[in-house]
């Protein structure tokens, strides 16, 4: 077995107070390495990457901790060889 470099490549969906929203979306905005693909009045749909799925559940759990926020919850996670995909 070889050490291949992977990504992970998840979908998540934030639930927010609606008054929150738009705070929350700017916090989602700064972080490295998350899209936001869909929001509505209290639910944001965003992708993130990284090197390992324990750091995307580390963010979920970073995420899910701001004020505002009442879950963040992975939906799909994908892993991905680098060298698939021209990384």
């Amino acid at each position: 077995m070889t050490d291949e470099a992977t990504i992970h490549i998840s979908s998540a969906v934030v639930s927010v107070l609606p008054d929150r929203r738009d705070g929350v979306l700017r916090a989602l905005a700064a972080l490295p390495d998350v899209e936001i693909h869909q929001r509505d009045a209290s639910k944001i749909v965003i992708v993130m990457e990284a090197t390992g799925s324990g750091i995307l559940g580390s963010r979920l759990a970073e995420i899910a901790s701001w004020q505002g926020v009442l879950s963040a919850n992975m939906v799909f996670e994908q892993v991905e060889r680098l060298a698939d995909i021209g990384g």
